[in-house]
C-alpha cells in the first residue's frame, strides 16, 4: 500500500503541489517567526546591556569596596572582576578642551565594549584612548600629547589644588552598542591611573568606602557557572545580587513595561496564529483533494482494499508531503528572514543588527516538527472521509466535486470560538491590575475569535462577495460569470478570500500595534526624559558650580538649540531631608521639557514635587510645606507630578525670595531633531572647548535614543515579518486559485466549447480573482485595526496610557498590493486553465 500510496503521490504531483505551498507557507511563517524572535531578543538585549557585553555575570550591590573586589576575584573559577566606574577628565590640546567622561581599561580584552578603530587601548597610566569624535574635536592625532589638570586633596591644607600632567593619546574608539551613549562615548585609561586619580580627589580616609556598584566577572572556560554564581554570592556584600547580562536586560525590559513580555508574547501569537490557519488551509488542501479521487478510492475499495488501509494511505500521504514541504518552507523560511534583516540592517539603526541570521536547533526542528505533525492532524478528517468511499462510487460518472456551505457542527464551533475568544479578549482588556494574566487572556481571546472568523467565514464571506459583485455585475458578461462563480461554490470562494484575509489582518494588527506602540513609547519616554540634554559645570569638590555668561551664551547660540534655559538653585533642608530647590516658570518649562507634567502645574506658591519625592517628605496634593532659604521661609501648595524630576520646583519669584543670590548650576537645552541630537550634542561641546572651564554636557536625548532605537529595531524586525506574511498571503491566493481551476477543468472545457474566449476565460478568472482578494482585504483591514488597538491595549496597557494609531500609509499600501495581488495570482491558474483543450478536459477519466 506504500509503494501504491508513493506512486498515486507522482502522480498527483501537479495536485500535491498547491497542498505542499500550503504547508511550506506555514512552517516558512514559524521559521521566520522564531528567527526573528531570536533576532529582537538578541539585539534588544545587547543594546541595554552594552556596557556588559563579554561579561558572564554582574554582581551588584548597594557599596562595593576593593576588599569585596578582592573577595570576587578569589572565588574559583573566576578569570576577572571589573568595576563599573567613571571619572571626568579635563583635557586640552592647543587651544581646544574637553571635560571627557573616563573609564579603565578592562583587566580582560573580553570585557572591552567600546572598540578601537584606530592605535590601541592605552597600556601605561600616561597614555589615553578617546572616542573619535573627541579626538576630531581635539584636533588631536595619535601619537599627541594632552594636558589632563585633576585636582588634587592635599590634607596640610584641607583643601584641593590644581595639577597638570601629560597624556599621550595612543588610540581612537568607537561605541558600536551605544554603551557610553549619554556622555557621547568615554575615554579610555588604565585601572591602576583610573583609581590613583579617583583617590586622589578625596581625603584618605574616604577612598575605601566605594569603588563602584557593579562589577562585571568573567569566568573561566568550562567552569560550572551554577556553582560559581553561588560562590560569587556567598562573596559578595549583603544584599547583593548576581545575574547575567541576559537576566538584567529582561528585568530592566519588564520594568519598562510593567512586567510584561511584549515583544514575547507579540511574537509567539503570531506564531500561534500562524499555525492554526496553516492547519485549516491543510485540511482544506485535503478535501478538496481526497473528493478529486473519489473514483480512484472507490476502485481501490473495489479490488480488495480495506478502510484501514486507505486511511493509512491518505495519512502516510500527509506525512511524507509534510516532511518534504516542511522542509521547503524552513528553507523559504530562513531566506525571507534573511532578507528582512538585510533591509533592516541596510536602514542605519542604532542597534547593530547580526548580518546573518541566528540558527539553533529550535529554529530547524521546530518548524519542521510542526509542520508535519499539522499536516498529518489536518489529514485526518479527509482520512476519515476517504474510508467512508462505497466501491460503488467508481460505477459513477467522475463529475467535479462539489462542495457545500458548511455543516451546522462548522457553525456551532465557529460561533463557540468567536463568542468565547471575544468574552476572553473583553476580560484581557479589563484586568489591567493583573498584567500577565490580562496578557494570557488577550493573547488566547484573540487567536480564538480569529479562528473562529477564519472558520466561520463559508457562512457570511460569500455573501459579502457577492453583495460587491452584484454591484459589479453590470460591466459586462464575463464580470457576471465571474461573480456567478463566486456563489457556485461557497467553500471554494472563502478558501480563496480567506487566504488574503488571513495575510492582509496579520500585517494590519501588527503594524496598527507597532505604530500605537511607537506612540505609547514615545509618551513613556518623554515623561522619563523631560529634557533633551543638560550643561552643568564641576568644582574641586564633585559638586554643580556656578555657570558662567559665556558658557550660556555659546549654548544659547549653537546650531540645533532650540531653547535654553538657566536653572538657579539652592540647597534647603525640608523635614530633615536635604534637597535641591530649583527655579523655573511654566513657560520655561514647556519650552524645554518633553512632556506637560511639570509645566501645567508650576505657578506662584506652588512646589511642584515628583512622588518619590512626595512619599519621602509625606506631602500629599494640596498640603503645605514649609520651604527654607538663605533670606526666610515660605508656605508653598504641594503639587505632584508623575514625571522622574529630582529635588523642589518652585516659581522664580518665589525661589528669589528664598535665595535673592542663588547662582546658575544648570542649563537645560531643548534640539530642534531629537534625531540629529548626537551631532548637536557635538557642536555644544565643540563650542566650549576653548573655554577654561570643566563643562559637562550630558544628554539624556542620547539616552532617550538608546531605548529608541531598541524600539525601532524591533519594530524594524517587525515589520519585515509583515513582508514574509505578505509574501505568504500572496502565494496562497495564488495557492486557492490554482486548486480552484484544477477542480473547476471540466467547467472551463463546457464555457470554451459554447464560444467562450481564452482571453474572456482569462478576464472572468482575473475578475473572480480580483474581487475575492479586495473584499478579503477590506475585511482583513478592518479585523486588523481591532485586533492590532486590542492588542496595544493590553499589551502596552500595564506601562500607562496607550496611544491607539491608525496606520493610514500602511493600509493605503496594504490594499493596494492586495488588489494587485488578486489580479498577479489569476495569471498563472488563468492561463491554465486557457491552455487546457475542451475535448481533452471533457473526457471521462
Amino acid at each position: 500500500m506504500i509503494r501504491l500510496t508513493l506512486a498515486q503521490m507522482r502522480r498527483s504531483i501537479s495536485r500535491l503541489t498547491a497542498a505542499g505551498i500550503a504547508i511550506a507557507i506555514g512552517t516558512a511563517f514559524v521559521a521566520a517567526t522564531l528567527i526573528a524572535g531570536n533576532v529582537m531578543t538578541r539585539s534588544s538585549y545587547d543594546a541595554i546591556t552594552a556596557q556588559w557585553r563579554g561579561a558572564d555575570f554582574v554582581v551588584s550591590t548597594h557599596v562595593m569596596t576593593a576588599a569585596d573586589i578582592a573577595a570576587l576575584r578569589a572565588v574559583p573559577g573566576v578569570r576577572a572582576v571589573d568595576t563599573q566606574r567613571m571619572i571626568s577628565m579635563e583635557l586640552a590640546h592647543g587651544n581646544e578642551r574637553t571635560n571627557q567622561a573616563t573609564v579603565p581599561a578592562p583587566s580582560d580584552p573580553q570585557l572591552e565594549v567600546q572598540k578601537v578603530v584606530a592605535g590601541r587601548a592605552p597600556t601605561a597610566d600616561d597614555e589615553v584612548a578617546l572616542p573619535a569624535e573627541v579626538a576630531e574635536r581635539l584636533s588631536a592625532r595619535l601619537g599627541d600629547t594632552l594636558i589632563l589638570t585633576r585636582y588634587v586633596w592635599d590634607e596640610r591644607i584641607g583643601d584641593h589644588h590644581e595639577k597638570q600632567e601629560p597624556l599621550r593619546l595612543v588610540g581612537t574608539l568607537q561605541d558600536p552598542y551605544g554603551a557610553y551613549s549619554s556622555s557621547g562615548g568615554a575615554a579610555l585609561i588604565t585601572r591602576t591611573a583610573l583609581e590613583k586619580w579617583d583617590d586622589a580627589r578625596v581625603p584618605a580616609a574616604e577612598r575605601d568606602r566605594q569603588v563602584g556598584l557593579k562589577a562585571a566577572v568573567l569566568l573561566d572556560a568550562g567552569v560550572d557557572r551554577a556553582t560559581v554564581r553561588a560562590a560569587l554570592l556567598a562573596a559578595a556584600p549583603d544584599g547583593s545580587s548576581v545575574r547575567t547580562p541576559d537576566e538584567i536586560a529582561q528585568r530592566q525590559t519588564n520594568e519598562m513595561t510593567g512586567g510584561a513580555a511584549i515583544f514575547t508574547w507579540f511574537i509567539l501569537s503570531f506564531a500561534a496564529i500562524s499555525l492554526l490557519v496553516a492547519a485549516l488551509v491543510i485540511a482544506n488542501t485535503f478535501q478538496v483533494l481526497v473528493a478529486q479521487r473519489t473514483r480512484m478510492l472507490a476502485l481501490l475499495r473495489a479490488v480488495g482494499a480495506n478502510k484501514a488501509q486507505i486511511g493509512r494511505s491518505i495519512v502516510v500521504e500527509a506525512t511524507v508531503l509534510g516532511l518534504i514541504s516542511s522542509a521547503v518552507g524552513i528553507a523559504a523560511g530562513i531566506g525571507l528572514a534573511q532578507a528582512a534583516l538585510s533591509i533592516a540592517s541596510g536602514k542605519e539603526l542604532d542597534t547593530p543588527l547580526p548580518p546573518v541570521v541566528p540558527l539553533t536547533p529550535g529554529t530547524i526542528w521546530i518548524p519542521l516538527l510542526v509542520g508535519t505533525v499539522v499536516t498529518v492532524l489536518a489529514s485526518l478528517t479527509p482520512a476519515r472521509a476517504a474510508t467512508r468511499v462505497s466501491p460503488l462510487e467508481a460505477m459513477r460518472p467522475a463529475n467535479a466535486p462539489t462542495v457545500g456551505r458548511g455543516s451546522r457542527i462548522r457553525a456551532a464551533i465557529a460561533a463557540i470560538l468567536v463568542v468565547g475568544g471575544v468574552g476572553a479578549l473583553v476580560l484581557g482588556l479589563t484586568a489591567s491590575d493583573f498584567p500577565v494574566l490580562g496578557l494570557g487572556l488577550g493573547v488566547l481571546g484573540g487567536a480564538m475569535s480569529f479562528v473562529g472568523v477564519v472558520v466561520g467565514a463559508v457562512f457570511w464571506l460569500p455573501q459579502v462577495v457577492g453583495f460587491v459583485g452584484g454591484r459589479l455585475a453590470r460591466i459586462g458578461p464575463g464580470t457576471r460569470l465571474a461573480v456567478a462563480n463566486t456563489l457556485r461554490n461557497p467553500r471554494r470562494t472563502t478558501a480563496t478570500s480567506t487566504a488574503l484575509l488571513i495575510g492582509v489582518t496579520l500585517v494590519t494588527m501588527m503594524s496598527t500595534g507597532a505604530v500605537s506602540a511607537r506612540s505609547s513609547f514615545g509618551t513613556e519616554l518623554d515623561n522619563r526624559y523631560p529634557v533633551d540634554a543638560s550643561v552643568t559645570v564641576w568644582d574641586a569638590d564633585g559638586g554643580a558650580g556656578t555657570i558662567p555668561d559665556e558658557v550660556v551664551r555659546r549654548v544659547e547660540h549653537t546650531s540645533g538649540v532650540a531653547s535654553a534655559y538657566p536653572l538657579r538653585t539652592f540647597s534647603t533642608s525640608v523635614n530633615q531631608h536635604s534637597h535641591e530647590v530649583v527655579g523655573l516658570d511654566a513657560r520655561a518649562a514647556r519650552s524645554t521639557m518633553r512632556g506637560d507634567g511639570v509645566a501645567k502645574l508650576l505657578s506662584p506658591g506652588v512646589v511642584v514635587l515628583s512622588r518619590p519625592t512626595a512619599d519621602e517628605l509625606d506631602a500629599d496634593d494640596g498640603d503645605t510645606l514649609a520651604v527654607s532659604g538663605p533670606s526666610g521661609s515660605r508656605n508653598l501648595t504641594v503639587a505632584i507630578t508623575d514625571q522622574p524630576i529630582q529635588g523642589l520646583y518652585v516659581a522664580p519669584n518665589d525661589l528669589l525670595a528664598l535665595a535673592p543670590q542663588a547662582p546658575v548650576t544648570a542649563l537645560w537645552l531643548n534640539v530642534d531633531d531629537a534625531s540629529s541630537a548626537g551631532a548637536t550634542v557635538t557642536a555644544i561641546r565643540e563650542n566650549l572647548a576653548d573655554l577654561d572651564v570643566p563643562v559637562t554636557v550630558h544628554s539624556a536625548v542620547l539616552e532617550r535614543s538608546q531605548f529608541e532605537s531598541v524600539i525601532n529595531t524591533l519594530l524594524a524586525v517587525v515589520m519585515g515579518l509583515l513582508a514574509v506574511s505578505v509574501v505568504i498571503a500572496l502565494i496562497g491566493v495564488a495557492n486557492t486559485l490554482s486548486l480552484s481551476v484544477i477542480e473547476r477543468r471540466r467547467e472551463s472545457a463546457t464555457l470554451r466549447a459554447i464560444g467562450l474566449s481564452r482571453s474572456q476565460l482569462r478576464a472572468t478568472l482575473a475578475v473572480e480573482g480580483t474581487l475575492i482578494a479586495g473584499v478579503g482585504a477590506v475585511i482583513g483591514i478592518l479585523l486588523g485595526l481591532l485586533y492590532g488597538w486590542a492588542a496595544a491595549k493590553v499589551v502596552l496597557g500595564p506601562m500607562g496610557a496607550v496611544i491607539l494609531t491608525v496606520p493610514w500609509r500602511d493600509i493605503t499600501l496594504v490594499a493596494l498590493i492586495a488588489v494587485v495581488a488578486g489580479l498577479a495570482a489569476s495569471v498563472i491558474p488563468g492561463r491554465t486553465a486557457a491552455r487546457t483543450s475542451p475535448v481533452a478536459a471533457l473526457a471521462i477519466e
